[in-house]
């Protein structure tokens, strides 16, 4: 998928460019070839002699495969961390672990591209209105959760509540113990 690689390629490179450590961990590897799949995205990259990325030609055999899950995408934008770790590497041993640390440790300083674009206050000012505004969403996510979780457990009875559970769990083992006292008197009364 030319049109995937074309888009790809130069948002890497310009998260790679904003920090000297990424490329300097990726020179040793110029020339070899990453294909990352994820769904049916399948993104096919080579390292370059400046320690960049460019489109691999076409039929390239890759030196390394990254293999994510296909709800990868989603992932990466709640939880990049599960995504990443989730992944699965075969190839070049080398290769694999200098690309799973970049991509691991990659951060695209979003604020200082649009700062680029419409100045640094606006551009603060925004980033910290988007922060907010997701720290609110997740915030409430949690929040309608704890409510579904309390009206199912308490309100509507359709789950058990942990209490519940924990004094069902004590009972029947108590049940459990005093079964087993009995059969040992039952088997002294009958020896």
């Amino acid at each position: 998928m030319p049109a995937i690689d074309s888009a790809v390629v130069p948002f890497l490179n310009r998260m790679l460019a904003q920090e000297a450590w990424p490329r300097q961990r990726l020179l040793p590897f110029a020339g070899q070839t990453a294909t990352i799949e994820g769904g049916p995205l399948r993104v096919t990259l080579t390292v370059d002699q400046n320690g960049l990325f460019t489109t691999a030609a076409p039929e390239t055999p890759a030196d390394v495969t990254i293999s994510f899950a296909s709800d990868a995408p989603f992932k990466i934008l709640s939880d990049p961390g599960s995504a990443f770790a989730a992944a699965r590497l075969t190839g070049a041993a080398n290769f694999a672990e200098a690309l799973a640390f970049v991509f691991r440790n990659l951060r695209w300083d979003y604020e200082g591209d649009l700062a680029g674009v419409i100045g640094d206050i606006p551009a603060r000012r925004l980033t910290r209105f988007l922060s907010d505004t997701a720290d609110r969403h997740r915030s409430a996510i949690r929040r309608l959760g704890a409510n579904l979780t309390e009206y199912a457990t308490e309100e509507s009875g359709v789950l058990a509540a942990c209490r519940d559970i924990a004094q069902f769990c004590a009972a029947v083992d108590l049940l459990r113990d005093d079964v087993a006292r009995f059969e040992k008197r039952l088997a002294k009364l009958n020896a």
